[in-house]
């Protein structure tokens, strides 16, 4: 299972992006898809994550300016950020929770990370 994530840039505070990342490879289901981000020097964080169902969380941070969606026919999960600010200036990470059997549990995968900038 390969996740590849798109969309990253550099953009100005104020402006949007669109981060895309999709699921491929020997896939039965997904449960959960999410996005996460580093900066430098700081740890990993949760940003968003949508349940099959179609259920979401966000970061507090992020609330009212991104929004996370997903096509289950493209095993995609798509991450609509508006209002950026300088601190949102990291790498973005994609995530999921991948079966590759009906047997078989969930499993975790992640994606190579999209540099996201934002300028002042």
């Amino acid at each position: 299972v390969q996740l590849q994530a798109s969309g990253g840039g550099l953009v100005q505070a104020g402006g949007s992006l669109r981060l895309s990342c999709a699921a491929s490879g020997s896939i039965f289901s997904i449960n959960s898809m999410g996005w996460y981000r580093q900066a430098p020097g700081k740890q990993r964080e949760l940003v968003a994550a949508i349940s099959s169902g179609g259920s979401t969380n966000y970061a507090d941070s992020v609330k009212g300016r991104f929004t996370i969606s997903r096509d289950n026919a493209k095993n995609t999960v798509y991450l609509q950020m508006n209002s950026l600010k300088p601190e949102d200036t990291a790498v973005y990470y994609c995530n999921a929770e991948v079966r590759v059997r009906s047997y078989r549990p969930a499993d975790e995968y992640w994606g190579q990370g999209t540099q996201v900038t934002v300028s002042s």
